[in-house]
């Protein structure tokens, strides 16, 4: 992440998380800049998104679009297991994830695990219109831990976990290993849903081939769906899905509206036409899933 000041005062910011290629936004003002214990953390309000959030100069969430990812990672496996009442979010400090979640009247139970409480404490004071007050939802519980150990040691259950992480690289690196996986995987009830963000597969190949291996070997029913988030550069956003229960992704249409009106959710991305398409995967992404089903098949 790189600042250039114009001589009209004009200030742009540089992302370059993929090698060949920049982001750039006009920044208007630069609302925190600090290192945590764990990351460096900016908040910048741009013309175009509204307030950013960097970490490590990589984009990880902004006011404009981040219902394009929060929506779509939470709502597709809730509303296609249909009986969700405990869910754990794995990262998502931001509190996107969580309020999308919250929004759901039969979840009785939301653990968030975040590795920095710092990202709390910037969340409730400059991203409220993201999170909306989720923090303070009598249903929502926080532990302050690096996720990897929670999902290795919690004797807790859930029917839907929600990996919202940044990429593997830093603090995020160790929630793309099987181990984890494997470790989520035993904290899901029967039939339970887990969910990934696997990056940008025009970039990000080797994400989600790995995570499609690993899900592969652990989940009767393995794949991903898609969103587009406009921030992240590079067309389809890959998240990735792994049950036990192929029934869920066989709902029809009538079914998914009937629990979608039923949920009585306020969305902008989300729906159930949307949620039918996203599992429908152009060529390029669909021969990354079947290559690393492929592999997986083979023995270690």
């Amino acid at each position: 992440m790189s600042l250039r000041r114009e001589t009209d005062g004009t200030v742009w910011m540089h992302e370059s998380l993929h090698t060949g290629f920049s982001t750039t936004y006009r920044l208007e003002e630069t609302l925190f800049d600090s290192n945590t214990p764990h990351q460096r953390l900016v908040v910048g309000r741009t013309e175009a998104f509204g307030n950013v959030v960097w970490l490590d100069g990589v984009t990880q969430v902004t006011e404009r679009d981040e219902f394009c990812y929060h929506e779509m990672l939470a709502h597709v496996p809730i509303i296609a297991h249909g009986n969700v009442k405990n869910v754990l979010v794995i990262g998502g400090g931001d509190g996107g994830m969580a309020e999308e979640v919250l929004k759901h009247k039969a979840v009785e139970r939301l653990v968030m695990v975040e590795i920095d409480a710092g990202v709390i404490d910037f969340a409730r004071q400059h991203l409220a219109s993201i999170n909306k007050a989720c923090f303070d939802d009598r249903r929502f519980e926080l532990v302050i831990a690096d996720g990897k150990d929670f999902a290795a040691t919690s004797k807790d259950r859930f029917d839907v976990i929600i990996v919202d992480s940044t990429d593997p690289v830093g603090p995020g690196e160790v929630l793309f290993t099987r181990s984890f996986y494997t470790d989520c995987k035993r904290l899901l009830n029967e039939g339970g849903v887990l969910v990934t963000q696997n990056g940008v597969p025009w970039f990000q190949r080797d994400e989600l081939y790995n995570t499609m291996f690993n899900f592969a070997r652990l989940f009767s029913d393995a794949g991903c769906y898609l969103t587009v988030v406009p921030t992240y550069a590079g067309g389809f956003m890959a998240l990735g899905w792994g049950t036990d229960d192929s029934s869920f992704r066989k709902l029809n249409h009538a079914e998914l509206q009937a629990r979608f009106d039923a949920a009585d959710l306020n969305c902008r991305y989300y729906n159930p036409a949307v949620h039918t398409a996203a599992f429908a995967l152009p060529g390029f992404i669909g021969d990354i899933v079947r290559e690393a089903a492929a592999q997986a098949e083979q023995p270690e």
